[in-house]
């Protein structure tokens, strides 16, 4: 009887065990990831450990096994033993899968649990920063990416603005009334957040219908891998004509103070308010299902009307009740981002009002910047909210390299093991952009799988050796410089800027371009020179062709500013033979780096147009997706602007068509003015460089290459031996 009973719980703990992992989906997986040889492995299926995620490795027979409670456990696995046995690595820029003909097996028993319940991946940013012309092939890559790295908590906001058109309609809203609200789709981030109507639309209908049709898509594989994707709830904005077909609602003007005209929110105390989120809940989950997880950012860069805490609570009450009202489970994910940006309005009691409106079981709270700005050490762990540890690292999707490494490895496992900490869930990334320094992410992602700090120094000779295929000992000094300059970050935001990004100046900075290093550029010239010195035993690895190219531009683009103040010094002594000298290096030295960039795809402005180009059916879509596109880089907005260069990009195309005609305009005229001794008329050049700008942005004239041009490690080598010297004596001078 026992011997029956014992059977019986064992064939039950199986089923209950193996429907968490789908056999097929895993191994189509794996067939996806490592062509050819899902032959090799068995999927077996085990239980949570103490509610968490879990998997194992191990062989037998020849076979290597890999166990886990779902799919995304099973992706893990795949992943330790790619990265641990056969040195192999994958990344955005650059991917090392050279397998042995016979895989290792794996000797004993590996058995990982991960310390954290939520593992968060993206931020809104990084849906037009670096996502916005996303087809399913490259989402298929991205969630199995997330997959192998052990992602189960992304963001999936794809595909939302359809939904929204049903319910307006549904409330008798027009096509026409809602072209002034849907903004272009490199611009969907700030509308979903509810900072900007209409910039860079109007938004073809076939867009919505297509792209609720790759959300679907996007749910169903990441659902399939045992993820809980977080979908979007209201947050109070409203078609301008709100106000007009709802003249007694409350309905607020609220500016973002971008340049941009303002927007009307729902206050959450208007009745309506909690009957349009229950509406869109409902609307959502027809098309898309639920997994009760909602985003909702209320006053995301937006100061409320008052800081009344009794406002404050009852506002929050409002906005979860229009979540709950269509889904009791709801659970609202906030980003606490606010909490930083506007710091003087939201104080402790301000805070603590917000979050003790909503049960603490029901609200997760992102604390967006812990790798620079954590504010969970000074909200008491958002007062008993469960909450997740970010690292936001990029802003506006730029690619300098940079990054606080120590720091990423080891401040979440330190925050998890302090007693302030409380309920800390998880850890997460959240980038403004991704597809750029991709040893910083690795690294991050390290901390899935392991409650200890990470040995940092250690870990980038393992990385270097499976990114590479190979040890090298001259790679891993110039990867302890880096850790110990570029990825040794200040609390910026983000990485400095090169000058030659910004629009033409004499000043050592401009807004949104800020220049000043925080590590000696000397330092990382050595590191320069070992990439070049181990160039011929690592090239033919594609990250190695993606890295030395990186740092080749960094260097360079860091050579930029002294060069710049060179000239604006040869200008304002009125020495015409050093001003046409270091204006010409200038200018060449943009040409140089366009040049070095055009080797390698991952920096092709080109490949950002045409993949905007190619969600249009009709020339007049694919016109205004490209002028998304470039104006998103560039402008940010019209010609007046103020959030110009903040998504500047050091790529091939946008260096040499749009960075360079504006400082060979500029330097043309400073150039008469010296010749004449008339002075440069500052007001004259800022409208004429406006309107250019303003042309390039609207223009559609299939300029920019999407293919490669030359040899990346040859291209650098060359670049080396040209600079090297002159830019070690520019330093030793300063």
């Amino acid at each position: 009887m026992k011997n029956c009973l014992l059977i019986l719980i064992v064939l039950l703990f199986g089923v209950k065990a193996n429907a968490q992992v789908d056999q097929k989906a895993s191994s189509a997986f794996i067939e996806r990831v490592i062509p050819g040889k899902s032959s090799w492995f068995i999927i077996e299926a085990i239980p949570q450990q103490n509610g968490k995620d879990v998997f194992e490795l191990d062989s037998k027979n020849g076979k290597i096994i890999l166990r886990g409670n779902n799919g995304l456990s099973i992706a893990s696995a795949l992943n330790y033993y790619l990265k641990n046995y056969c040195f192999c690595d994958i990344a955005w820029n650059g991917t090392n899968l050279k397998l042995p003909a016979t895989l290792p097996m794996v000797n004993g028993l590996v058995h990982k649990v991960t310390p954290y319940q939520y593992r968060y991946y993206l931020n809104y940013c990084t849906y037009n920063y670096s996502m916005a012309w996303w087809d399913w092939d490259r989402w298929q890559k991205e969630i199995d990416w997330m997959a192998l790295n052990g992602i189960n908590m992304p963001l999936a906001i794809t595909g939302e603005e359809s939904v929204w058109q049903n319910v307006y309609k549904s409330m008798g809203f027009t096509d026409n009334q809602l072209n002034e609200f849907f903004s272009g789709p490199a611009y969907f981030a700030w509308f979903w957040m509810g900072n900007i109507d209409a910039w860079g639309g109007p938004l073809p209908q076939h867009w919505m219908d297509t792209h609720k049709e790759l959300q679907k898509k996007i749910l169903e594989r990441e659902r399939s891998f045992g993820m809980k994707p977080v979908l979007s709830s209201f947050t109070g904005h409203v078609p301008p004509s709100f106000k007009d077909k709802f003249p007694g609602a409350k309905v607020k003007r609220t500016n973002w103070d971008a340049g941009f005209p303002d927007v009307y929110i729902l206050d959450p105390d208007d009745p309506m308010f909690e009957t349009i989120g229950k509406k869109y809940i409902e609307a959502q989950t027809k098309e898309f299902g639920t997994d009760h997880l909602y985003s909702a950012d209320t006053f995301n860069e937006n100061v409320p009307p008052t800081n009344d805490s009794t406002y404050l609570d009852g506002m929050s009450k409002k906005v979860f009740n229009s979540m709950a009202a269509a889904d009791p489970k709801a659970i609202w994910v906030m980003q606490g981002w606010m909490f930083h940006y506007n710091n003087k309005f939201w104080q402790p009691q301000q805070i603590k009002a917000l979050l003790n409106a909503v049960p603490n079981e029901q609200m997760i709270v992102l604390d967006l910047y812990s790798d620079a700005h954590p504010v969970w050490n000074r909200t008491e762990a958002y007062y008993g909210k469960p909450w997740i540890w970010s690292m936001l690292q990029n802003f506006g999707g730029n690619i300098s390299l940079f990054g606080r490494m120590r720091h990423v490895a080891a401040d979440p496992a330190i925050a998890l093991h302090d007693p302030e900490s409380k309920n800390m869930r998880g850890i997460g990334v959240t980038p403004e952009g991704i597809e750029q320094n991709p040893a910083l992410f690795a690294l991050m992602l390290e901390n899935v799988w392991t409650d200890t700090p990470i040995d940092v120094d250690k870990w980038l000779v393992n990385y270097a050796q499976r990114r590479y295929g190979q040890d090298n000992s001259q790679i891993n000094d110039a990867w302890h410089i880096l850790l110990n300059t570029v990825y040794s970050g200040g609390l910026t935001e983000g990485g400095q800027e090169s000058i030659i990004v910004a629009r033409p100046t004499m000043k050592k900075s401009i807004d949104r371009v800020l220049t000043k290093l925080d590590y000696d550029p000397a330092e990382l010239v050595k590191a320069w020179e070992l990439f070049i010195q181990s160039s011929d035993s690592l090239k033919q690895s594609d990250g190695f062709q993606y890295d030395i190219v990186d740092v080749t531009r960094q260097v360079l683009a860091n050579y930029a500013n002294p060069l710049q103040q060179k000239m604006a010094a040869a200008y304002l002594s009125k020495d015409k033979a050093g001003f046409e000298q270091y204006s010409t290096q200038f200018l060449q030295l943009m040409d140089d780096m366009d040049a070095l960039l055009s080797t390698r795809k991952d920096f092709l402005l080109g490949k950002w147009i045409n993949e905007a180009r190619a969600n249009g059916i009709t020339e007049k879509e694919k016109n205004l997706y490209e002028f998304n596109a470039r104006d998103l880089v560039t402008l940010w907005g019209d010609k007046e602007s103020g959030l110009r260069e903040y998504s500047n990009r050091q790529w091939a195309g946008l260096i040499k068509g749009y960075y360079k005609p504006r400082w060979a305009m500029y330097f043309s005229q400073l150039n008469k003015s010296l010749a004449t001794g008339a002075s440069f008329d500052d007001h004259a050049f800022d409208k004429q460089v406006k309107d250019w700008e303003w042309q390039w942005v609207n223009k559609h004239d299939n300029a920019y290459s999407n293919t490669v041009n030359g040899n990346p490690v040859e291209k650098a080598k060359e670049l080396f031996a040209k600079y090297h010297t002159v830019i070690e004596q520019t330093y030793s001078q300063q």
